[in-house]
């Protein structure tokens, strides 16, 4: 009987145990991943007794902290915070000059590099050990803060400074596409020879500027990377922070690769409105039954075509209705716009060139070219950046 009455048990506890193990097995599974900046365990240990400069913005979280005031709370000699386009704690517009001051949490000298330098000079490294570099990056090549590692690599390499990168996840980390840029085009939203979508994370990007002799006259840079973990290419990872002002969610941030072209058009992105980077338009286009007017707003301060009403295309759904995420560069919406646009020779600024990093791109549109046969002509680059691209990954 008292066999009986433990086999009965256990024939019910059994399922209740297999139950248990299945859900932990997919917790497991689903693990979020854990940016470099979160995992103070690992660098600490590397910079304890070093003399630190770090480079950061509002996005730099280790956990619920700011990485500055996490390093220093646990004793790290951090002597200066370099400050990317858009600042350090707060978000200034797009272009907005980014001048030099102090941190009011921490007192700690801010050295902006989006003002009179891009590059932190002798003088700011004087008496620095370790840069460490923590800003979320979207992916997209024309997305300024490669631009900025590039020249703090640069000078760490220059002045015999190490540079530690905190990885974070890349949002559009699971493709790669676009044209290659030129580099006789080069410019600060093109630097190197990559695709509009590099498809690779912060730290895998420096290993890339690195190891492909991308700094002034091939010089290396002292690099080390910490990590995430739970992370792979296939992670479609949301942010928990908008990375600029007009990126405020992840509807913005799958199209943004896609449609930053029209930033280099008389087309207004939505800028000025609730809904930037997820809408396009302007008075010259069709009305089709949606319109914005963009204002004055925190962000976006006399943002293009300010107060005039727009008609265009409204992609505040394009998650729900399945346009995005999706593993290619649309150019639909831009030759759309070109085909609907009456003056044509109003339609393009010289800053398109400069964002397709040549004119390759804009005399492709103008001669009629459709998408796909646009992107049959970066086929052969892609292929090849696939190549090189596969040497520098961390994840899989």
């Amino acid at each position: 009987m008292k066999i009986k009455y433990t086999m009965k048990k256990l024939s019910l506890i059994i399922p209740v145990l297999m139950i248990l193990i299945a859900t932990l097995s997919c917790q497991e599974a689903v693990k979020m991943p854990v940016p470099g900046a979160h995992q103070t365990d690992v660098y600490k240990p590397v910079l304890e007794g070093k003399t630190i400069a770090v480079v950061a913005n509002q996005t730099s979280m280790a956990g619920d902290i700011h990485l500055v005031d996490n390093l220093v709370r646990n004793g790290i000699d951090v002597r200066a915070i370099f400050a990317p386009e858009h600042g350090f704690r707060d978000l200034a517009d797009a272009g907005a000059i980014i001048e030099d001051g102090r941190d009011a949490a921490t007192g700690i000298p801010l050295i902006s590099l989006y003002g009179s330098q891009r590059k932190p000079s002798s003088e700011n490294l004087r008496g620095i050990d370790i840069v460490v570099f923590d800003i979320q990056d979207v992916g997209a090549r024309f997305y300024t803060y490669i631009s900025t590692l590039h020249y703090v690599m640069e000078a760490c390499a220059e002045n015999g400074v190490r540079c530690m990168v905190m990885d974070r996840p890349n949002p559009n980390g699971y493709y790669f596409d676009g044209n290659i840029a030129d580099t006789a085009y080069r410019s600060f939203v093109g630097m190197h020879p990559v695709p509009i979508v590099h498809g690779m994370t912060i730290g895998e990007y420096a290993r890339m500027i690195n190891g492909e002799g991308w700094l002034s006259g091939g010089i290396k840079c002292d690099l080390s990377v910490i990590k995430c973990k739970n992370y792979t290419h296939a992670t479609l990872y949301e942010l928990p922070i908008r990375p600029s002002p007009n990126l405020p969610n992840q509807t913005s941030i799958y199209l943004y690769p896609s449609i930053c072209f029209f930033e280099g058009t008389n087309i207004s992105l939505g800028r000025g409105t609730p809904y930037p980077f997820q809408v396009f338009g302007s008075p010259n286009l069709p009305d089709r039954g949606f319109s914005f007017t963009p204002e004055s707003v925190p962000g976006a301060m006399n943002p293009p075509l300010l107060g005039v009403k727009c008609y265009g295309t409204d992609l505040r759904n394009a998650i729900a209705d399945g346009l995005v995420p999706s593993p290619k560069v649309d150019l639909g919406w831009v030759i759309s716009a070109w085909n609907d646009y009456p003056d044509k020779d109003q339609f393009f600024t010289r800053y398109f060139d400069v964002l397709a990093s040549g004119p390759l791109l804009r005399e492709q549109i103008q001669k009629g070219m459709s998408a796909e046969e646009i992107r049959e002509t970066w086929k052969e680059g892609l292929e090849a950046f696939g190549r090189t691209r596969a040497k520098y990954l961390l994840y899989d």
